[in-house]
């Protein structure tokens, strides 16, 4: 858990940075540069998130004992946002995907900022992301 309050303290102050939303769009398009494309055989109906404007395809796989998180989207500010939940949560374990408080997207004013299908589209990405995480976590035990 501590590590994902460590990486999401450096999101925050990335984002300090930024008097203005439209440079905290830009970072996010910037952002969502870095995220690894998915494998096209993810793109299916079963990777879909529902709840999305936008098309969000989401892989979760577990290594060693860690959920590592692989995604994929059409639309450049959601690419943005689904790195950023990525960077914070892949690589963690199940349990603390699941009871990780998600403080950063309020204190970076992202979901502020985004209009209310975005919003949505964002509260489903974290969800998924959980459901994962719970899933991986119940079939450990």
């Amino acid at each position: 858990m501590e590590l994902i309050n460590t990486i999401q303290d450096a999101i925050v102050s990335e984002f300090e940075v930024f008097d203005d939303w439209l440079d905290r769009y830009e970072y996010l398009i910037e952002l969502s540069k870095e995220l690894k494309p998915l494998d096209p055989k993810y793109k299916t109906n079963e990777y879909l998130i529902n709840g999305c404007q936008s098309r969000v395809w989401l892989k979760a796989e577990m290594q060693d004992d860690t959920v590592v998180y692989t995604a994929e989207t059409d639309a450049i500010i959601t690419k943005g946002i689904i790195a950023l939940l990525i960077r914070v949560l892949s690589g963690q374990r199940p349990k603390d995907v699941v009871d990780a408080d998600l403080y950063f997207i309020d204190k970076i004013g992202l979901r502020q900022n985004l209009s209310p299908t975005r919003s949505n589209g964002l509260l489903s990405m974290v969800k998924q992301m959980r459901l994962y995480a719970m899933a991986f976590d119940s079939i450990k035990k």
